[in-house]
């Protein structure tokens, strides 16, 4: 248990500072005030010994969040909350206080929003359990997690390792500061928003409890987040374990277990996903191994498509950009997957949109022909297709393309392959 003061160190200068530094770099939209990321430097600067005086007198009143709806890559909805700017850097101060109290007693095989862990580390650890022969898969669904916690759970938990009422009580203000929804404001009785910065390490603090509960039982799972994974070594365990696990949650925990998405499953089933990853058994190796689920790719492909736009009015060279930003993160991601055929498909169709919008922007027959002949076609041909009838795609799969804008172009001009990102990235 911490006997010391703890709210002067979540609002030492230092602390704080470092909080609005992380806040900025996040970036983030406007809370329910409107207040941008710009504009916070100079209101703190007006503003903080009021605020800091405030959060003292426990006079400090949070604002609600701005509830907003990210689409899914399924169709479905995520809910988000975003806080005010000023809430954020509060909260962000918290965070950087009691997660180091914290993160010591979370679970070895936590991985989700804690210091130097990554989710590559929890696929590692769950295909390190499958090649020990635990290939059946209890995947437990939480449905709605962020808004189904129990606030006097929660904060009985924070408690146990915090004493300090100060700290107590502005967590809880947090946690009821309600949720503002186009013009109507809601209470929030349950739940902490989805998007606080504070957050991550309060439903790290929530599913510790069932960690805990995991290891008691000597199971093998891994978890980043809300999303958990328990690997058993027959069928008739997995459904012995989701039984007894589901009932743990629901009555210990207070949560909700989605039956509909929950299931008992094997590695190599196409269904079979967990942070974004599939999995596969190699026939000659006998091991399992990890791969980009096919949803994860879908997504992939189509983000590359909106990128790749023919009627999209930009300069090539911001659409370059923006392409390779596309494809280093997702390969930075995913590169514990094996997935180079995939790449190379993935490369040639990227460049042949790239080159369908080049031939878009030079627009004008006169145009065509100057660019055709700066890339090295002689006067007749460059003549002859600058006035093609030819569809966009047929020109861009055609020789008149693909030997005047060559891969090797593409490269110089700065376009990332993915096949060499993800061997740069295994060097």
């Amino acid at each position: 248990m911490y006997e010391r003061k703890l709210l002067d160190e979540i609002l030492d200068r230092d602390n704080l500072n470092q909080a609005f530094k992380q806040v900025k770099k996040n970036k983030g939209a406007a809370g329910v005030d409107g207040m941008t990321v710009d504009e916070l430097e100079g209101y703190l600067a007006m503003n903080k010994a009021e605020i800091i005086q405030q959060i003292r007198g426990r006079k400090y009143q949070p604002q609600p969040v701005l509830r907003v709806e990210i689409p899914k890559p399924n169709g479905g909805k995520r809910l988000l909350g975003i806080p005010t700017v000023i809430d954020r850097v509060i909260q962000q101060a918290i965070a950087q206080v009691l997660t180091p109290m914290f993160d010591k007693g979370f679970s070895e095989y936590s991985y989700g929003f804690r210091p130097k862990r990554y989710a590559e580390m929890a696929i590692l650890q769950a295909l390190e359990f499958m090649n020990d022969g635990y290939d059946w898969i209890v995947d437990i669904d939480l449905e709605r997690f962020f808004d189904t916690v129990h606030h006097d759970r929660l904060m009985n938990l924070v408690s146990r390792t915090v004493s300090d009422g100060d700290v107590i009580s502005l967590i809880r203000k947090f946690l009821v500061s309600g949720v503002q929804i186009d013009e109507d404001y809601k209470e929030t009785v349950i739940g902490t928003p989805q998007g606080g910065n504070l957050s991550p390490l309060l439903s790290n603090i929530m599913l510790n409890e069932l960690d805990k509960e995991l290891e008691n039982r000597g199971l093998h799972f891994v978890r980043y987040a809300d999303d958990c994974i328990i690997l058993v070594k027959s069928e008739m365990a997995a459904k012995r374990v989701m039984r007894s696990v589901t009932k743990f949650i629901e009555e210990k925990l207070g949560l909700i277990v989605n039956v509909e998405k929950s299931r008992v499953i094997t590695p190599n089933e196409p269904d079979m996903k967990f942070l974004g990853f599939g999995f596969f058994k190699d026939k000659l190796a006998e091991v399992y191994k990890a791969k980009p689920h096919h949803k994860s790719v879908e997504y992939f492909k189509y983000k590359l498509k909106q990128l790749t736009r023919k009627n999209w009015s930009v300069g090539t060279k911001y659409q370059v950009e923006r392409i390779n930003q596309l494809v280093r993160g997702w390969i930075n991601y995913f590169k514990v997957g094996y997935m180079k055929t995939l790449l190379r498909n993935i490369d040639s169709h990227t460049r042949f949109r790239l080159r369908m919008c080049i031939w878009k922007k030079w627009k004008t027959a006169k145009n065509r022909r100057k660019n055709l002949i700066k890339l090295g076609m002689n006067w007749n041909n460059a003549y002859k297709y600058s006035h093609t009838s030819k569809g966009v795609a047929r020109i861009a799969y055609s020789w008149v393309l693909t030997t005047t804008i060559t891969n090797k172009r593409l490269a110089a001009f700065g376009l990332t392959s993915c096949v060499q990102h993800y061997n740069k990235v295994h060097a």
